[in-house]
């Protein structure tokens, strides 16, 4: 999202069902140039770059997430919807490193059918996230495709210098721990595509709710300062996850299956446990903690509103690679071919 002064002027431009035809530029400045409203540093979106200064004292911490229509969303989902959604995984990842959100910029590929309507309701989705997390837009490009809808988010937020809680710092002898319960995006996904599940009315909004809507843990991000040796959000499913913490700090992380937080309505769908733990998109905080830290972890529980349980501990690698593992409940390890969602 730049100024014109820097595009070429000779490429098609959409024509958009549901209104007139419109450059790229016009669709900026109706849609997205209101959302940098209260951060100077956006320069109205008629630079072709914005500004970031860290606070004295302050780490900047950057990440990106994408999502494709078909493969991160149902293409039928409310635009309002995939625009808090893309933001809100973002925001996750944010969470995960104990950072406060800053700003964004955005990137959407939009396919040539699209309406000027699905536009300006997605922007809306946009605008009320940024009052709720308090961030403003401050970047990024808009183009038109022959593909599907395919949008690119990247966040700005900070933290303490070398307070970043990082993948890598899990020890043996930690605790496992994890935020909320586990499944509900994956059992969300099914109920939302219209697989034949039973469930009542209100078991479906909810489940639906939390796959199109996740809730990024930022308060407890914030309070894992110090205190998590190594954190990630739980967006490919909570033993993949693990994995990636395992492979980056040389352990194995050693998961109960039987404890593992699944909420009621996921449980009331019938699909099976393992489903549910590795299906992802629960966009919950995966850490660990230092063996004696039990009662730390209550009162952070308390102090942040969230639920958060133990679900295994951090072994040495003795003759495996380092990763995780889920062990039954008389302690033999569950063999699965996928412990997660895979794009390759």
């Amino acid at each position: 999202m730049t100024s014109p002064h820097h595009k070429a002027e000779n490429r098609p431009r959409p024509a958009h069902a549901g209104g007139a035809m419109r450059s790229e530029f016009a669709i900026i400045e109706k849609y997205f140039a209101p959302l940098t409203q209260g951060d100077p540093r956006a320069f109205g979106l008629k630079d072709d770059a914005a500004v970031l200064r860290p606070s004295p004292g302050m780490d900047l911490i950057v990440t990106t997430d994408g999502m494709v229509s078909g493969v991160h969303f149902l293409p039928g989902d409310p635009p309002e919807d995939i625009a808090r959604k893309l933001l809100r995984v973002n925001l996750s990842d944010l969470a995960a490193k104990g950072g406060e959100p800053l700003s964004y910029v955005l990137t959407c590929a939009w396919p040539r059918d699209i309406s000027l309507k699905w536009i300006e309701r997605f922007a809306q989705g946009l605008k009320a996230d940024q009052l709720q997390f308090g961030l403003h837009l401050i970047g990024g490009d808009t183009m038109a495709t022959d593909g599907p809808l395919t949008l690119s988010l990247t966040a700005f937020g900070h933290a303490p210098e070398n307070q970043m809680i990082r993948r890598g710092g899990a020890r043996a002898g930690d605790l496992v721990c994890v935020s909320g319960a586990i499944g509900d995006g994956a059992a969300g996904l099914r109920v939302a595509r219209g697989d034949a599940i039973e469930i009542d009315g209100a078991d479906r909004e909810y489940l639906i709710r939390r796959y199109r809507l996740p809730e990024p843990r930022l308060g407890l991000g914030r309070a894992l300062r110090g205190a998590a040796r190594a954190c990630a959000d739980v967006s490919d499913g909570v033993l993949a996850d693990a994995v990636h913490i395992g492979a980056a700090s040389g352990v194995r992380l050693v998961l109960q299956a039987a404890a593992i937080p699944i909420s009621t309505p996921a449980r009331r769908t019938g699909l099976h446990r393992i489903e549910l733990i590795t299906g992802g998109d629960d966009y919950e905080l995966l850490f660990t903690l230092e063996a004696d830290a039990e009662e730390d972890l209550s009162k952070m529980s308390e102090e942040t509103d969230t639920a958060l349980s133990v679900i295994g501990r951090v072994e040495a690698v003795k003759g495996a690679e380092p990763g995780a593992c889920l062990i039954d409940e008389e302690g033999r390890e569950i063999k699965i071919a996928n412990t997660g969602y895979q794009h390759f």
